[in-house]
């Protein structure tokens, strides 16, 4: 592994999702020295398989995981820890310090954020514990699974307007709830020039037997009988890093809300040293390939930039 007298890295990587593990191997074979640290939350490990990543279609995520940790430890250069980053700061000379929940210290030359985004959605009863499942925040990673059943969507405005026509695609029998919000005339309109249903009744619970949807179930008593909901969900930084080391963070809007970090084509941030990738930095949809690709161009520009030396 490169790393000088001092002990300190070429790199670190937050995280070991997809992100995080694509930019380590992409470091390690670069013959960087390489610490990734994990918290071990990756949030689609609710969810039966990985979706759309091609040649891992429906792998379930831990297997995903556990593959990739295993071709990171054919690289000497790769060291792979199990702890939560609770604090960084970056040094005069550039150098980042970050400090482990269990006191560790760890120091490194470059620092790739990808630990993933903390995902907030509406409290339901009974949403919860069918997240990733019956219940999904992603058509394009659900969607083939649930095609054909009666799908509800719960949003409100133009997102929930266009998160239920889109579903179209993968059924004819199509309900937005709005959770007690009006729709407007015009998305009124939208939605019955699309043959999709609504509903504005507030919704008081999800039911149905174990992790399966059966139906919504309205404050007033009745049901709406669904075989899954898409649910819109705003996406927020899980770690504080980000905001700690100086880099630009952008708001939720209303249709992508994502609180991600500003980053370029690369993964930078514009702090020197400091790149960003995966959920926590994207400007697409979050996906599984999508963040693969971003941990890949973080870890070479990181490479780059310390071959550079500086």
């Amino acid at each position: 592994m490169n790393e000088n007298h001092s002990g300190t890295k070429d790199c670190v990587v937050v995280g070991a999702g997809a992100a995080g593990l694509s930019a380590a191997l992409t470091l390690g074979r670069a013959r960087r020295g390489t610490l990734v640290i994990d918290a071990g939350r990756q949030s689609n490990l609710v969810a039966g398989g990985v979706a759309g990543l091609l040649g891992h279609d429906g792998r379930p995520p831990a297997r995903y995981y556990a593959a990739g940790r295993a071709e990171l430890l054919a690289y000497p250069s790769v060291e792979l820890h199990s702890g939560e980053v609770t604090h960084g700061a970056r040094e005069d000379d550039g150098t980042f310090v970050l400090t482990l929940g269990d006191g560790r210290r760890e120091r490194a030359r470059s620092l790739v954020l990808a630990p993933g985004t903390d995902y907030r959605h509406p409290q339901v009863p009974g949403l919860s514990e069918r997240w990733g499942d019956a219940v999904f925040h992603c058509p394009f990673c659900h969607g083939w699974e649930v095609g054909d059943r009666p799908l509800g969507v719960l949003a409100t405005g133009a997102v929930g307007v266009h998160g239920a026509l889109n579903l179209r695609a993968w059924s004819d029998r199509i309900t937005l709830l709005t959770n007690g919000v009006e729709l407007t005339d015009g998305q009124r309109e939208q939605l019955t020039a699309g043959r999709v249903g609504w509903d504005e009744r507030p919704v008081s619970a999800l039911d149905g037997p174990g992790t399966e949807l059966r139906a919504a179930v309205f404050a007033d008593g009745a049901e709406l009988a669904l075989g899954a909901l898409l649910v819109k969900s705003t996406l927020y930084q899980r770690s504080s890093l980000a905001r700690d080391l100086g880099a630009s963070l952008c708001e939720p809007d209303e249709m992508l809300s994502v609180e991600a970090v500003k980053v370029d084509a690369m993964g930078r941030t514009g702090v020197p040293g400091l790149y960003a990738a995966g959920d926590a930095a994207t400007s697409v949809p979050p996906s599984m390939a999508a963040a693969v690709a971003s941990g890949y161009l973080a870890g070479a520009a990181a490479a780059v930039q310390l071959a550079a030396g500086y």
